[in-house]
């Protein structure tokens, strides 16, 4: 779901548009039963009504704004409830996590206000809600990520590069472009594999990350002397690693695609290379 919109569909849609367009019809109505009005006159009417309703609101920049931010809310509510799906799918250990860092992120609103004897807490207490949305999408990633790495077994793969490698050396010229093709297969095979395991760790190691943030924001909250001293926590560090994870793993996410179809077609090429040995 993007925010693609047509400010003139959404003004259509506005319920004054639609009452207006009904009282007309009515006017009408009412009009060819008494003999009042002439119908047409009062759709003519309407009709011009209507189009310099649709050629000034949809322009307006305040309603424009008031269209966007109605429009954000709806996404965000759609993207809340994807995210508690997913939650669902996670399993026990995951949902674990899930579930306390979305409990240590209330704890801490609570005690700010608590300790601090406001009723609300700064902005960048706030963020703590994308920060545990970001938290979510990424631990999804990295499950992901990691269970396709169980699928694959390296050391077969490098037994299957070095095997390789001996038949290309002794094949005549005739199979000899087969076997530097599955050469070539393998090692992609591997460097993917690498690839894929780096962006592993960078996501595992971001994730422990916002764990150890959650834990030292609230650690502060309790102990800290003036409600200003929050502001001394590198928020806006964890929200830049955050996004440059996130850009890392856009990078790399065709990478498992390439794995995908590399592992097609290492098992198309191994049959004929099977049956040239008998």
């Amino acid at each position: 779901m993007e925010l693609k919109l047509s400010y003139i569909k959404e003004a259509l849609k506005e319920p004054v548009n639609i009452g207006g367009l009904l009282l007309a019809g009515a006017a009408a109505a009412y009009s060819a039963t008494t003999g009042f009005l002439e119908p047409t006159m009062v759709l003519a009417g309407a009709l011009i009504a209507e189009g310099a309703y649709l050629a000034t609101v949809p322009a307006s920049t305040f309603y424009r704004k008031i269209v966007d931010r109605r429009s954000r809310h709806l996404l965000g509510e759609h993207r809340r409830k994807q995210r508690l799906e997913l939650i669902k799918t996670f399993d026990p250990r995951e949902r674990e996590a899930v579930e306390y860092l979305n409990w240590m992120k209330k704890q801490i609103a609570d005690n700010y206000r608590k300790f601090a004897r406001l009723n609300e807490e700064p902005p960048q207490v706030r963020e703590l809600e994308s920060t545990w949305e970001a938290f979510v999408d990424l631990l999804d990633e990295y499950r992901r990520r990691k269970n396709h790495l169980r699928t694959i077994n390296r050391q077969a793969v490098e037994n299957q590069l070095r095997q390789a490698e001996r038949s290309m050396q002794f094949a005549d010229a005739a199979t000899r472009p087969l076997h530097e093709k599955n050469v070539e297969l393998l090692r992609r095979r591997l460097q993917t594999f690498d690839d894929i395991e780096r962006s592993v760790k960078r996501v595992e190691a971001q994730l422990q990350m916002i764990e150890n943030f959650f834990g030292l924001v609230n650690d502060q909250v309790v102990t800290m002397p003036t409600p200003e001293h929050i502001l001394s926590l590198d928020f806006d560090g964890l929200l830049s690693s955050i996004e440059m994870t996130k850009e890392i793993l856009q990078q790399t996410a065709p990478i498992m695609g390439q794995l995908d179809s590399l592992n097609r077609e290492a098992n198309q090429l191994r049959p004929t290379l099977a049956g040239e040995r008998r």
